[in-house]
């Protein structure tokens, strides 16, 4: 379906990847992979035609439908939810406007031919039942019927992603590219999404940094790493297997020839003095000089030094809640009371729409509560990380090293540039605008902002998102060694068992206060927010007791 001949990438004197040759295949999976920065989001633009590469080219089959995940979600603020989605066929939703305009001004010219071309167009993509499958996306990515009539600018961020992720979806395209299609998903839309594109006919390519959904969903693996792009037959987990398999072997071979080579010049210098063994000596020195030994490529994984620290101490009383409420269509936080100590590592946990990033808003100033109130305590310093990246560094104009400068004008150049290398950004680099960047390197640039405050409180929302596996690690390791107060929202279960010391579970029902790690909630509590299998049986079980409800009702 799609062919890359001989492609590479290139940005100064950083080169991505080199001799890169791919034939992707209707009905196949692929899963784009690699450290931040090694080029993933590159080569998906390069392979939909977003981006030129720097050689090569990319041929696809004449009248392909290409389907690219939209980021922008201010894109449509003003227009019905349920149409955004619809517009994704764009040649589908001009036939069916351009008809429904025909049909208005019949009474004074109806132009028939015409009419009959956008009929056909109409049926050829099944444009009747249009409306109906795009609610039936939007329901299965987590939007409730009763938005869908809505204007864009009524949903929250996380939600307008969906919404476009719903509209490449509704398009049925030849070929799907989804770059981090999960984040701001929760567990039962991801779920949804892997189902979908199990029974898509199409090829799809994606970036994605869950490995679940990897494992779930891939049929190969592209990795980009060493400067080239490999090709995996599996999904992520045999993939894992099968570099690592690679690695050993590679390693081996090497270790073979230098021992070769070592044996030789060992017999060499034991004999190259004595007359009947001479010949032999040079023919043996002829022959190391044969024996090429390569070295091993250097890969792109590579880990951040992320450091937290404080500029001084907090008092011990660092935050009272007392009964903060707040709704928007519906309640969604009501009374919420709780106070957090000094070097407490809290986890906000709970099911979707919950309110836990509402709360987190509202604790930092960004959005009022209805009722209550909250207040920090003696040198509360509070940093604050948000899903919306870009959003909360600023101007996107800016370069990286002025958009760090920024938050430590008093330091040096030098000392600027070496924060950024310390997150695993290139001199060069530091000259990308901030418009630019991938999320992974937008999340890299505000931790290392977040770095320079030296805050005596740190709050994160889905700190983890657009991270690779190395950076993830990474990140945990610091904020295990931060001796501020860390107060968290996020969905991936391994982070949050490893940092939390306290766990603040919201739910509908009121909210749950365990002082522990999210293990020990877990087996107390029995309400796993974080695990796929738990939160899918939880929704079995919940849609099993609504349909006998109905049909106890129905019976009477």
């Amino acid at each position: 379906m799609l062919t890359a001949t001989d492609l590479a990438m290139s940005y100064g004197d950083q080169t991505l990847f080199t001799d890169c040759n791919l034939q992707l295949d209707r009905g196949q999976r692929y899963g784009i992979v690699g450290a931040n920065g090694s080029g993933k989001s590159t080569l998906l633009r390069i392979l939909s035609g977003e981006e030129d590469s720097s050689a090569g080219e990319v041929s696809l089959p004449r009248n392909c439908r290409v389907g690219v995940l939209d980021q922008d979600h201010f894109r449509y603020e003003t227009t019905r939810v349920l149409d955004v989605v619809m517009m994704g066929n764009a040649v589908l939703w001009q036939a069916i406007n351009e008809k429904e305009a025909l049909l208005e001004a019949a009474h004074d010219h109806f132009d028939e031919d015409r009419y009959v071309e956008l009929e056909d167009i109409v049926l050829r993509f099944d444009g009747y039942t249009l409306e109906n499958r795009a609610a039936e996306v939007l329901e299965g990515l987590g939007i409730p019927s009763d938005k869908h009539e809505l204007p864009m600018s009524a949903l929250s961020g996380g939600y307008k992603l969906r919404a476009l992720l719903a509209q490449t979806l509704v398009a049925e395209p030849d070929i799907l590219f989804l770059d981090e299609p999960t984040n701001h998903l929760d567990i039962l839309a991801i779920q949804w999404l892997e189902g979908f594109l199990e029974a898509y006919a199409g090829c799809t390519v994606v970036v994605s940094h869950d490995l679940r959904f990897l494992d779930r969903v891939c049929t190969h693996i592209l990795d980009v790493d060493y400067e080239r792009v490999m090709v995996y037959k599996g999904d992520y987990s045999a993939f894992v297997r099968q570099k690592e398999e690679e690695r050993e072997r590679l390693e081996k071979e090497i270790g073979k020839r230098e021992k070769e080579i070592a044996d030789h010049k060992a017999f060499i210098r034991r004999f190259k003095a004595k007359a009947s063994k001479a010949r032999q000596a040079n023919s043996r020195a002829k022959r190391v000089e044969k024996i090429v030994i390569e070295d091993l490529p250097r890969t792109s994984r590579r880990e951040p030094a992320f450091r937290f620290a404080q500029r001084r101490k907090s008092g011990k009383d660092v935050l009272k809640a007392v009964g903060i409420s707040k709704a928007f269509d519906h309640p969604v936080l009501t009374d919420v009371s709780f106070e957090i100590s000094r070097g407490e590592r809290v986890a906000i946990i709970g099911p979707n729409g919950a309110g836990k990033s509402t709360l987190l808003k509202i604790l930092v100033g960004e959005l009022a509560a209805d009722a209550g109130e909250y207040g920090w305590g003696h040198e509360a310093d509070v940093a604050y990380f948000p899903q919306d990246h870009h959003e909360a560094l600023g101007d996107p104009e800016q370069t990286l090293t002025s958009s760090l400068w920024e938050a430590c004008p008093t330091e040096g150049l030098g000392a600027v540039i070496s924060r950024l290398a310390a997150v695993l950004f290139t001199r060069d680099e530091g000259e990308k605008k901030v418009k630019n960047l991938s999320g992974g390197e937008a999340a890299r640039l505000l931790f290392s902002r977040l770095a320079v405050r030296e805050a005596t409180v740190m709050v994160l929302d889905e700190p983890t998102n657009h991270l690779d596996i190395e950076s993830i690690s990474a990140l945990a390791r610091a904020l295990r060694s931060y001796e501020g107060t860390l107060i968290f929202v996020s969905h991936d279960r391994w982070f949050v068992d490893r940092l939390a010391t306290r766990v603040i579970e919201i739910t509908p029902q009121g909210l749950t206060d365990y002082r522990g790690r999210y293990r020990a909630f877990v087996g107390r509590h029995e309400a796993d927010h974080l695990s796929h299998d738990a939160v899918v049986a939880k929704e079995k079980d919940r849609k099993r007791r609504e349909k006998k409800k109905r049909q106890s009702r129905g019976e009477q």
